[in-house]
């Protein structure tokens, strides 16, 4: 496997202050685990290369001498000691309560002694026996949302979110591409759309007839299993209930194979039938007329069989790309190297990591022009928000490194709280003195749609309202998207010329990519912002902009792909 990477030992970390925190443990040291693990997700470097360097990790925020020690075992090790002896004196999948919205660890705490509800379906018997009404605290409200909860819990359990897979995919990749015989391996299926989760992991080899590539498959580390051995088609499970799929073939059937696995099934019908129209026949071998072999090698062939243009994998859904591909009419999608800046960052003025100079110089080493500072405000009720009094402290460090920087801007903003009533939660004074505002729900996320609409709408009739940030509210696989009339939001966009954002965040992906659909079908900009609470943190734009190419977003269609002096000229004129 690869290096254990500075994600997964901060959930390690987190992991063991949810198990303690069921525990009803001492608060202190729950928080130290979960003080330690912010400081691994946002330190700059691997773990992994400061423990094989010799580096004293005692001396990073929070790490103190056991900490350090259980940094090194991880490193070392691939897992912890300390954590499977915890997870012994608990019930096997108590934790898997935690991914339920509404179920704090007290609350677990309280189901299991009360209950002695200690799994999901534990949790599921208990809902449709009524027994949670009779637990003091869960009124019907919590008790719908815990339900709803169950059910998108059973289809996210064995689905990996694309942060999660593709570092394997691509580890796996790496060593394949090196065996003797290999010619071209690539990633395959849903993982090479991009999709938000993936249910597996499929590659596809073009190798030479001796080729020692599937052996070094079935020979991986940290394999717990093999489901299936072959020649040509091999399935393994690793260690981290990932199922790998791999699928060999000779390079005259490669592109054709990898357009087969990579789907999407309705993308691939459609082209069937037309092919069944031309009297032609497409499968993962290749393509044919009659009896004859037209093509295969490259995935092109196929498309060059119909007069199209080729497809991009992260447009292959069947929503009307086809159609366009037949007209050479396909947008050109966005790419990494199009982004000029980031305009939502967090530092150490609120809950970042970093300072804002810290921030601006990697942000620099990226090859931006400008970032937006974008940090709380201490009405969010959020950790280490600020007061008007630090936020102008801000603004005068802003302006002073504006002055000394050269290649970049840092722009003044703020994530702006909106509050139950549709308001700005910060005072006019500040906001006149800002770029521009990110503004976001963090409250009162079980409001009708109705009410949550409007919150939105009136919200966004504020002449200093900029940006809707991760605009639903959901986080992948453990928070459902609030009730709201997207579409009514996209059209008050479209009217106040607000921007959307498209939060990078692999846990949120916010807007999906339906929504970005809608929202260039509609007119409305989007602004993919990465939401960077670290340094680190700013790499996660390519989550972003895979997403935003699901959505057929074009360069065009992004406010960040703005030259600075045409960002400032447009967020001058949203302001009304």
């Amino acid at each position: 496997m690869p290096k254990v990477t500075n994600r997964k030992i901060a959930e390690i970390f987190n992991e063991i202050a949810d198990l303690l925190d069921i525990d009803g443990e001492n608060p202190f040291r729950v928080r130290a685990y979960r003080n330690a693990a912010r400081t691994v997700l946002g330190y700059p470097r691997q773990m992994a290369d400061l423990v094989e360097e010799g580096f004293d990790l005692t001396t990073l925020r929070g790490i103190g001498k056991e900490l350090a020690k259980k940094i090194d075992e991880m490193v070392q090790t691939g897992r912890l000691a300390y954590l499977e002896t915890l997870k012994q004196t608990h019930p096997p999948q108590i934790e898997a309560l935690l991914k339920i919205p509404g179920l704090g660890p007290g609350r677990v705490r309280l189901l299991h002694e009360l209950l002695h509800i200690n799994s999901l379906d534990d949790l599921e018997k208990a809902l449709h026996e009524g027994k949670l009404e009779k637990v003091p605290g869960f009124g019907k409200k919590l008790i719908a949302k815990i339900e709803n909860g169950i059910q998108t819990r059973r289809y996210e359990a064995h689905r990996f979110k694309l942060s999660e897979a593709l570092p394997v995919a691509e580890w796996i990749v790496k060593i394949l591409k090196k065996t003797r015989g290999a010619l071209h391996v690539e990633i395959a299926g849903s993982l090479r759309r991009r999709k938000e989760t993936v249910h597996d992991i499929d590659l596809v080899a073009a190798c030479e007839a001796q080729s020692d590539t599937m052996v070094y498959f079935l020979n991986l580390p940290k394999i717990q299993k093999i489901v299936m051995k072959g020649t040509t088609r091999s399935t393994i499970v690793l260690e981290n209930g990932m199922s790998v799929d791999l699928r060999v073939v000779p390079v005259e059937s490669f592109g054709a194979t990898l357009h087969h696995f990579t789907g999407s099934k309705a993308h691939n019908i459609t082209l069937r039938k037309m092919a069944v129209e031309k009297k032609m026949k497409i499968n993962e071998y290749g393509i044919w007329q009659g009896e004859k072999r037209i093509g295969g090698e490259k995935e092109q062939d196929i498309y060059n069989a119909f007069g199209m243009q080729y497809i991009e994998p992260e447009m292959r859904e069947n929503r009307g790309e086809i159609a366009l591909a037949q007209k050479h009419a396909l947008p050109k999608l966005i790419l990494q190297s199009d982004i000029k800046g980031d305009l939502h960052l967090h530092t150490t003025y609120s809950d970042g990591l970093a300072s804002i100079k810290e921030m601006v110089l990697q942000a620099k080493a990226l090859g931006y022009e400008y970032i937006a500072i974008t940090d709380h405000t201490e009405h969010l009720k959020v950790a280490h928000g600020m007061d008007e009094k630090r936020v102008r402290a801000q603004l005068e460090e802003i302006d002073a490194l504006n002055e000394r920087l050269e290649g970049i801007t840092i722009l003044k903003s703020a994530e702006v709280d909106i509050l139950e009533d549709g308001s700005l939660d910060m005072p006019r004074s500040v906001l006149e003195a800002l770029d521009l505002t990110v503004c976001s729900v963090h409250t009162k996320f079980n409001l009708s749609r109705q009410k949550q609409t409007q919150r939105i709408l009136k919200a966004m009739e504020d002449p200093y309202f900029t940006i809707l940030a991760h605009p639903t509210g959901r986080l992948i696989g453990l928070r459902e998207p609030y009730a709201i009339d997207i579409e009514a939001v996209m059209q008050q966009a479209k009217a106040r010329g607000c921007i959307l954002e498209l939060n990078a965040q692999p846990d949120r992906l916010d807007l999906n990519d339906i929504h970005c659909k809608m929202a260039k079908e509609m007119g409305v900009r989007i602004a993919i912002s990465t939401d960077a609470h670290s340094l680190n943190d700013l790499d996660l734009m390519c989550y972003g902009i895979w997403q935003a190419r699901r959505g057929w977003l074009e360069k065009k269609d992004v406010l960040n792909t703005l030259s600075l002096s045409a960002l400032q000229k447009l967020l001058r004129s949203i302001k009304i």
